[in-house]
């Protein structure tokens, strides 16, 4: 089986490839290639999983587990997952494919100048790219894995959590095919964010385009994600980019990076914050405008509004810091047809044509 088929740096996918790697990998491809400050990495294919599946010879298993439970029942459908996941998690990487993943995760680390380099393994469900799934949250991701047997575990980890509560429940009501949903992983260098967050290249709360609506906290942007920390907010204007709104919340506490007593790897925790840092920005005004620079750039390749996960490098040098983790087309008020407001001046008229050039398309386009 050729080693192509079964990891592919973001750096080489091409879009033939994106059928075999999920959106998050493929999207995670196209920014890399496109220019955009994206940590390395490389995509695992469905091949893998596909192959490891079969080899188990588990899945009449885990089939009769799943048609046989009534998703209204949370407490039967807890049961039928937590078997549906130990039964994933034994599942064994077929040789040929695991002396690549091995082969790819140290040139990695050779890349990166760093022995065992933290990485992030990201699910990247195929079903993720069906026009009319939600699949967001619903597969699980690991942060700060150090070293290869971590990541084959996770890899593993990640094809288990097609069989949460949640997702099994989802595509049962969605009458998806539990068979032919695939799952490749994304396995990527980690940041050592000082500050992280999302990005909308819309203002969420109505739709208006004219703007880039920020979100940020101090640390990992799991906090802001989740909705576990309330962050700081930022309106910056597309055209003249200046900063239309700023909102600063109390953040007492943060997802860091902490030591763990006799371990190589550090974890990730949540971790209260010291009183100078609860009420103070978590962005300067120049990482401000960068953000929204980044979202905007991401928005302009896509050729369509953009949600965007962002972190600050502390490993980068200022100027630099601002990369990119993820970014996917936005899904509420795209679905619409943005109405203009009517304008009452000529200079917001022209304005509106600048940043909005979007009205005149029946729907987002996709490269």
């Amino acid at each position: 089986m050729a080693d192509r088929l079964t990891a592919v740096p973001f750096d080489d996918l091409c879009p033939e490839q994106h059928a075999l790697v999920g959106g998050k990998c493929a999207s995670l491809g196209t920014m890399s290639q496109a220019g955009l400050p994206v940590p390395p990495g490389f995509a695992v294919t469905t091949q893998v999983f596909a192959d490891a599946r079969t080899a188990s010879g588990l899945m009449p298993r885990i089939k009769e587990l799943i048609d046989g439970v009534d998703i209204s029942d949370q407490a039967a459908l807890s049961r039928v997952a937590v078997q549906a996941r130990e039964l994933v998690l034994s599942w064994c990487l077929p040789e040929v494919h695991e002396r690549c993943v091995r082969a790819m995760y140290a040139e990695l680390c050779e890349r990166c100048g760093v022995a065992d380099v933290p990485v992030a393994v990201r699910s990247s469900a195929t079903a993720e790219d069906s026009p009319d799934a939600s699949f967001a949250g619903e597969h699980d991701t690991y942060l700060w894995v150090c070293g290869i047997e971590a990541v084959l575990e996770k890899i593993r980890a990640c094809w288990a959590s097609l069989y949460t509560d949640r997702a099994i429940a989802y595509r049962e009501q969605m009458h998806y095919d539990h068979e032919q949903v695939d799952m490749a992983v994304a396995v990527q260098k980690m940041v050592r964010p000082r500050a992280a967050g999302v990005a909308f290249t819309l203002d969420p709360s109505n739709g208006d385009r004219s703007g880039i609506c920020i979100d940020s906290a101090w640390g990992f942007g799991e906090g802001v994600v989740s909705g576990d920390v309330t962050p700081d907010n930022f309106l910056v204007d597309k055209v003249l980019w200046g900063i239309k709104r700023r909102t600063i919340s109390p953040k007492t506490h943060a997802h860091l990076l902490v030591e763990v007593g006799g371990g190589d790897c550090p974890r990730i925790d949540r971790v209260p914050l010291a009183e100078d840092r609860v009420s103070v920005p978590s962005l300067t005004d120049e990482e401000i405008v960068a953000v929204a620079r980044l979202a905007r750039t991401a928005e302009k390749h896509y050729g369509c509004a953009q949600d965007i996960e962002w972190a600050v490098d502390d490993d980068l040098p200022s100027g630099e810091a601002v990369v990119l983790l993820q970014a996917r087309p936005e899904t509420v008020w795209s679905k619409r047809r943005y109405a203009v407001a009517a304008k009452t001046d000529l200079v917001s008229s022209i304005v509106d044509t600048l940043v909005n050039p979007f009205h005149a398309r029946k729907g987002p386009q996709h490269t």
